[in-house]
Protein backbone atom coordinates (compact mmCIF):
# COMPACT_ATOMS: atom_id res chain seq x y z
CA UNK A 1 0.00 0.00 0.00
CA UNK A 2 2.57 2.25 0.93
CA UNK A 3 4.02 1.99 -2.91
CA UNK A 4 0.95 3.24 -4.25
CA UNK A 5 0.37 6.26 -1.90
CA UNK A 6 4.28 6.96 -2.74
CA UNK A 7 3.87 6.66 -7.08
CA UNK A 8 0.37 8.82 -6.29
CA UNK A 9 2.03 11.47 -4.48
CA UNK A 10 5.19 11.50 -6.86
CA UNK A 11 3.01 12.30 -9.43
CA UNK A 12 1.09 14.71 -8.38
CA UNK A 13 4.91 16.35 -7.16
CA UNK A 14 5.55 16.25 -10.43
CA UNK A 15 2.11 18.21 -11.49
CA UNK A 16 3.42 20.69 -9.40
CA UNK A 17 6.86 21.04 -10.69
CA UNK A 18 5.86 21.06 -13.90
CA UNK A 19 3.53 24.15 -13.01
CA UNK A 20 6.48 25.79 -11.03
CA UNK A 21 8.30 25.26 -14.78
CA UNK A 22 6.32 26.78 -16.19
CA UNK A 23 6.01 30.10 -13.92
CA UNK A 24 9.30 30.16 -14.11
CA UNK A 25 9.79 29.88 -17.75
CA UNK A 26 7.39 33.02 -17.72
CA UNK A 27 9.41 34.80 -15.43
CA UNK A 28 12.84 34.86 -17.23
CA UNK A 29 10.73 35.33 -20.44
CA UNK A 30 9.64 38.66 -18.50
CA UNK A 31 12.59 39.78 -17.35
CA UNK A 32 15.98 38.10 -16.13
CA UNK A 33 15.86 39.45 -12.90
CA UNK A 34 12.14 38.31 -12.11
CA UNK A 35 13.48 34.71 -13.17
CA UNK A 36 16.12 35.09 -10.80
CA UNK A 37 14.14 35.98 -8.27
CA UNK A 38 11.45 33.51 -8.65
CA UNK A 39 14.35 30.75 -8.81
CA UNK A 40 16.57 31.65 -5.71
CA UNK A 41 13.96 33.47 -3.05
CA UNK A 42 11.53 31.23 -1.99
CA UNK A 43 8.45 33.08 -1.40
CA UNK A 44 8.92 35.65 -4.35
CA UNK A 45 7.34 33.08 -6.94
CA UNK A 46 3.99 33.24 -4.75
CA UNK A 47 3.69 37.21 -5.86
CA UNK A 48 4.59 36.83 -9.01
CA UNK A 49 1.80 33.78 -9.15
CA UNK A 50 -0.55 36.62 -8.11
CA UNK A 51 0.58 39.65 -9.22
CA UNK A 52 2.42 39.14 -12.71
CA UNK A 53 1.66 36.09 -13.97
CA UNK A 54 -0.63 36.28 -17.43
CA UNK A 55 -1.39 33.32 -18.99
CA UNK A 56 -4.82 31.71 -20.65
CA UNK A 57 -4.80 29.07 -18.08
CA UNK A 58 -3.48 31.00 -14.87
CA UNK A 59 -6.04 29.03 -12.78
CA UNK A 60 -5.46 25.93 -13.70
CA UNK A 61 -1.39 26.26 -13.61
CA UNK A 62 -1.49 28.01 -9.82
CA UNK A 63 -4.36 25.31 -8.80
CA UNK A 64 -1.61 22.41 -10.09
CA UNK A 65 1.00 24.16 -8.55
CA UNK A 66 -0.97 24.32 -5.20
CA UNK A 67 -3.05 21.35 -5.44
CA UNK A 68 0.11 19.10 -6.41
CA UNK A 69 2.39 20.13 -3.98
CA UNK A 70 -0.48 20.06 -1.20
CA UNK A 71 -1.57 16.31 -1.90
CA UNK A 72 1.48 14.56 -3.00
CA UNK A 73 3.45 15.87 0.36
CA UNK A 74 0.90 14.60 2.33
CA UNK A 75 -0.04 11.44 0.70
CA UNK A 76 3.84 10.40 0.81
CA UNK A 77 3.71 11.61 4.46
CA UNK A 78 0.73 8.83 5.21
CA UNK A 79 2.97 6.18 2.92
CA UNK A 80 5.88 6.82 5.38
CA UNK A 81 3.60 7.23 8.43
CA UNK A 82 2.51 4.01 7.91
CA UNK A 83 6.09 2.13 7.19
CA UNK A 84 7.78 2.84 10.30
CA UNK A 85 8.31 0.62 12.28
CA UNK A 86 7.06 0.59 16.16
CA UNK A 87 9.03 1.01 19.32
CA UNK A 88 7.11 -0.16 21.64
CA UNK A 89 8.75 -2.11 24.26
CA UNK A 90 5.95 -3.78 25.66
CA UNK A 91 7.47 -2.47 28.80
CA UNK A 92 4.00 -0.11 29.17
CA UNK A 93 6.18 3.05 29.23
Amino acid sequence: MEIVLIGIGGIFILLSLVCWIIILIHAFKASVGEGFLCLCVPCYILYYMFSKFEHEKKGMIIAGYFIGSIVGNVLIRIAGMSSQPSYDSGYGY
